[in-house]
């Protein structure tokens, strides 16, 4: 319902009362406001009762107004252009100690994470990862910074880790092009969702492989397609969405996995560091 929000309160605006029919029209020409409105300040706003707003969710077939209300946000996240999500979060955070808020915000959201993760798709996910015959990871635009840090850890584990460069969109099918039921793709995703991202992972399933999902919800595109989805609270924080739920989801799919290779591990650990210490790669001075 999140995607068709707008036209599902259109849809039934007839069988609204009057009451009701002000917030309709108040949520469709200020949803991006309204998303962060608490049900009595909604009621504020529009000049009707707290009891109204709950009564409107309910019609429109929602358990209760929070349950509406998500979906309002999850539809603003979607929707909103780069410049509106900075004036959206303005609103929000106010002024004051920006810091804490933003701290605060991160911590409530893998709280959040932890409560609602699905626990064996994630010991499913790693499984698949440890049994792959390559292991593909694609995330566009800002994923792509996990995307590169789960990619860089794996390679600590495996020789088969393949990181797709989502920059040359004429290039990716090309990338991907022989994955197949043998392999597995961690696809990672949050709004706005990359087009790149949600063909690379339409790709991987068609051709059998696994597709590990790490995204905001299982109404995202790139779940639909998904053997494992793994849904990370993620929310706007200015002009990007903060990512620190889903970081800290990957750094838990980084260790299970190197406990499940924990001896193959060993053993490339101790020839790195031989290595790392014949080419002078890290700094000694400072240890």
């Amino acid at each position: 319902m999140e995607k068709n929000l707008l036209k599902e309160i259109e849809a039934k605006r007839i069988f609204l009362s009057k009451g009701q029919k002000l917030i309709a029209n108040y949520v469709t020409a200020h949803y991006d406001k309204a998303a962060y409105l608490t049900a009595s300040k909604l009621g504020a706003v529009v000049g009707v009762s707290e009891s109204t707003v709950v009564r409107f969710a309910t019609e429109l077939g929602f358990d209760g107004y929070p349950a509406f209300q998500h979906a309002l946000q999850e539809m603003v996240r979607t929707k909103l252009t780069s410049f509106q999500r900075v004036e959206v979060t303005n609103d929000r955070i106010g002024n004051g100690d920006i810091l804490s808020k933003v701290l605060l915000s991160d911590m409530e959201k893998i709280r959040h994470t932890l409560d609602g993760i699905n626990r064996d798709d994630f010991n499913s996910a790693v499984q698949s990862i440890v049994c792959a015959r390559k292991i593909y990871i694609i995330g566009a635009r800002s994923s792509a910074t996990i995307a590169g840090f789960l990619g860089h850890n794996l390679r600590m584990i495996f020789d088969n880790v393949k990181l797709i460069d989502t920059v040359s969109g004429s290039e990716l099918f090309e990338e991907i092009m022989g994955i197949s039921d043998e392999d597995v793709m961690v696809a990672i995703s949050f709004p706005r969702y990359s087009k790149k991202v949600i063909n690379a992972v339409d790709y991987a399933r068609n051709a059998g492989a696994d597709v590990i999902a790490v995204t905001d919800s299982k109404s995202s595109p790139i779940a639909s397609n998904a053997t494992q989805v793994l849904a990370a609270e993620s929310d706007m924080a200015s002009f990007v969405d903060s990512l620190v739920a889903p970081l800290s989801i990957i750094n838990a799919i980084i260790v299970a996995v190197a406990r499940e290779k924990k001896d193959e591990l060993d053993v490339r650990l101790r020839r790195l560091e031989e290595i790392w210490d014949e080419y002078d790669v890290y700094d000694k001075s400072h240890g």
